[in-house]
């Protein structure tokens, strides 16, 4: 434990999982992200660590109480939380804010569930330095969680087909993965070909295609606890408006559906209404709102 805190911090993916796979199993949706990216660090999948040492945490209101909150930090990405009671996330926070990570730095920001991270960056240790009245934390890139219930085919169906991509397409899966990434801000990694390699392999990445030409991506974790998370959802600027990304999302969602998935989950940015829009025409509905929380 660190001090008085009921949070129990480990760098041991083995000894997180065995603690907080209950947990985290009961609500495999909401905790889509620490179980992917925890079974990834589980299975040494390629860049699966990040940039620097991973941190997992869960917390007990008592000692022999079952864990009831969870988080995952995995460098350069900020911590992400589970779901948590307001006083876990407090708490959390004040941990985390007298506990550097072990290259010695403090997060700057924290992902989760709207409520999870507003609660957390209430309570932030915030070092004032000459800015009054300087807020604790401030929201930011919106997302929210969506599950696809009844399937609906898109409607005009786009020209074109699905298939699973093959090893020919690694320098075009390499090149639009990447593209994605910068799209959406993600940090530089260092990994794409293993990743695109891996998918591929396990057949986890689908290509949309016309007149036997690739014009959109789709691909989806591992089924993990029942679920299956879609990503990402790419098509390049010169074959958008076309839909193909609707093409592309419905097959994904059947695929993950035929590998066993008892529910098919995706993020959507908050900022993007064409794609929110198009997720809920073909079937997804909204589970959940998430955000980070920028830390002073």
């Amino acid at each position: 434990m660190n001090g008085r805190s009921k949070w129990q911090l480990t760098d041991d993916v083995e000894e997180f999982r065995r603690a907080a796979g209950p947990h985290l199993a009961a609500d495999a949706a909401r905790h889509t992200i620490l179980l992917t990216v925890s079974e990834s660090l589980r299975a040494g999948g390629a860049g699966a660590g990040g940039a620097g040492p991973v941190r997992f945490g869960w917390w007990r209101e008592a000692p022999d109480a079952p864990v009831t909150g969870t988080f995952l930090e995995t460098p350069p990405h900020p911590p992400f939380l589970g779901t948590m009671p307001v006083r876990a996330a407090a708490e959390l926070a004040r941990t985390l804010g007298g506990t550097p990570a072990a290259d010695g730095t403090l997060p700057s920001g924290v992902r989760g569930r709207v409520a999870d991270v507003e609660a957390f960056g209430a309570a932030w240790p915030v070092r004032r330095t000459g800015v009054a009245d300087a807020p604790p934390y401030q929201l930011a890139d919106g997302m929210r969680l969506f599950r696809l219930g009844e399937p609906v085919p898109p409607d005009p169906a786009p020209e074109g087909r699905a298939r699973y991509a093959e090893s020919r397409d690694i320098p075009l899966a390499v090149e639009w993965l990447t593209a994605f990434a910068e799209e959406i801000g993600e940090p530089a990694g260092t990994h794409r070909r293993a990743k695109a390699v891996a998918r591929i392999e396990e057949r986890r990445l689908l290509l949309w295609e016309v007149d036997g030409a690739p014009v959109s991506l789709a691909g989806h974790a591992p089924l993990i606890a029942g679920q299956i998370r879609v990503a990402p959802v790419y098509t390049p600027p010169a074959h958008r408006g076309r839909g193909y990304a609707a093409g592309v999302t419905a097959a994904v969602g059947e695929a993950a559906r035929q590998a066993g998935a008892d529910e098919v989950l995706l993020f959507a940015d908050n900022a993007n209404p064409t794609a929110n829009a198009l997720y809920q025409r073909l079937g997804y509905r909204p589970v959940e709102e998430y955000a980070t929380a920028r830390l002073a």
